[in-house]
């Protein structure tokens, strides 16, 4: 298997046009616009992208462009099994692999619907690994919805052992549990990917691979200098930045980031699936418009 790069991985939103059909020109725009920033991979089909509202052709379709406008370029990741059983999974698996990804990324909450347990989880992921026709590197995804279901060390160890899996997209958000990920993680090829902005210097000195969460919709520059500065004296006055920004996370995203790419030249409708954007208040755009000022500061603090 090719190995995936380490940096930061932007959670891909998804713009629509005026029909609510897939807007293409601004998907291509916006995987320039991260190739540009400095971002090392792209995460498409995910939560951000609004996977749960996609159409599984949506989906294929989606991870098909992406890697397409990639070119090449950047690492390109997905997920996108939404199905509640095992037989949907491996079909959405297999279709969505098959674009030319360089790695697929599971969602934990997708196995042991039921909540039996570890080895309930193992089986059910050992059932879709044995089924998969393809040789990606794999990835897991501890996506919140519609619940975050946490690795457990016996689960990462499994991972460890079944030299599959590349690509951890951890949104524990727990310094400490960081921590022991990471001890775990060191002797193999698994990286550690933190969602989590508020914990991310903390855990990129401890080993994580990079950054791969909403923020890096807003301000992809900002963690891709991060991650390749950690040591650097002005790192930890960026981490304090970007720890009270993230807090944005909580407004009516991905509303909120289709507003900021409009202001930054990637235009786009803001309409999305997940979120009504008559939620969006003028308080918002407020936000949105004073931070893109701000991180033009920021970035020329940090010389860039």
């Amino acid at each position: 298997m090719q190995k995936i790069n380490t940096g930061v991985y932007p959670v891909m939103i998804t713009p629509y046009d005026k029909n609510g059909k897939i807007d293409y020109d601004a998907v291509k725009n916006i995987v320039n616009w991260y190739i540009e920033k400095g971002c090392k991979g792209i995460f498409a089909v995910c939560q951000s992208s609004e996977m749960w509202y996609l159409s599984l052709e949506e989906r294929i379709e989606l991870a098909s462009k992406v890697v397409e406008f990639a070119a090449g370029r950047i690492n390109v990741v997905a997920s996108g099994h939404c199905g509640d059983t095992l037989e949907e999974q491996i079909a959405e698996i297999n279709a969505i692999s098959k674009t030319g990804i360089d790695g697929f990324v599971l969602v934990s909450n997708r196995f042991d619907i039921e909540q039996k347990g570890d080895d309930a989880w193992i089986a059910d992921a050992e059932k879709v690994l044995s089924q998969v026709d393809c040789d990606i590197p794999f990835g897991i995804y501890e996506c919140p919805v519609p619940y975050k279901r946490l690795l457990t060390p016996k689960i990462l160890n499994w991972c460890k052992q079944t030299g599959r899996f590349q690509f951890i997209k951890d949104t524990c958000c727990d310094p400490d549990m960081l921590e022991e990920r990471l001890e775990l993680l060191n002797d193999s090829d698994i990286m550690l990917f933190n969602a989590n902005a508020q914990t991310l210097l903390y855990s990129l000195r401890l080993g994580a691979a990079g950054y791969s969460g909403v923020m890096a919709n807003i301000h992809p520059e900002l963690y891709t200098w991060l991650c390749e500065n950690i040591n650097h004296e002005k790192a930890d006055a960026l981490q304090g930045y970007l720890a009270y920004t993230a807090f944005s996370e909580s407004m009516t995203y991905p509303v909120t980031a289709k507003y900021h790419m409009n202001l930054i030249g990637i235009p786009m409708e803001l309409d999305a699936r997940s979120r009504d954007k008559a939620g969006f208040t003028k308080y918002e755009k407020m936000i949105i418009e004073q931070g893109v000022v701000t991180d033009t500061a920021i970035a020329k603090m940090i010389g860039i």
